[in-house]
């Protein structure tokens, strides 16, 4: 019984150290984890904030990099277009002067062609002109002086 006795005495001795405990345990809900639980929840807020403020930043850099690739896809596209419809003018105005050439080249062809065959033909002519004369000269060389060329020609004609 004086074991009891003397734990009763041990606990009715610790009942203030307990209540204290109790108080410091309330105190420290009150004066320190309540603030330090706010605290850490804005830290959180404005971390997770700032987090997505940062993804939205990079979306919209990446959105903004996208349009000037797009845009500079377009231009280059359009310069090129440009480019080949240059070439194309540029090859038109070639084959135009190519043609305009080769038709005066062939003009002259056609007015040389005209005039060898205009010489040909006259100096036919004059051949043939003079081959009459020139046969009677040279039956007049060959023969003796009594014959008449001029029957000794027609003879050959016919």
């Amino acid at each position: 019984m004086e074991i009891l006795n003397q734990l009763g005495g041990l606990v009715l001795g610790s009942v203030p150290t307990m209540i204290l405990f109790v108080l410091l345990v309330a105190a420290y809900a009150l004066l320190v984890r309540r603030p330090l639980e706010k605290t850490l929840a804005e830290r959180r807020a404005r971390t997770s904030g700032a987090v997505e403020q940062a993804r939205g930043a990079i979306s919209a850099a990446e959105a903004e990099t996208a349009a000037y690739e797009a845009k500079l896809r377009a231009a280059r596209s359009e310069i090129m277009a440009a480019r080949e419809a240059q070439l194309k003018k540029l090859h038109e105005e070639r084959e135009a002067a190519l043609a305009k050439a080769r038709g005066k080249a062939q003009d002259r062809v056609d007015a040389a062609r005209k005039e060898i065959e205009a010489s040909a033909s006259e100096a036919r002519a004059q051949i043939e002109d003079a081959t009459g004369a020139l046969s009677e000269q040279i039956l007049r060389a060959v023969l003796p002086a009594g014959a008449n060329p001029s029957g000794l020609a027609e003879g050959a004609r016919s």
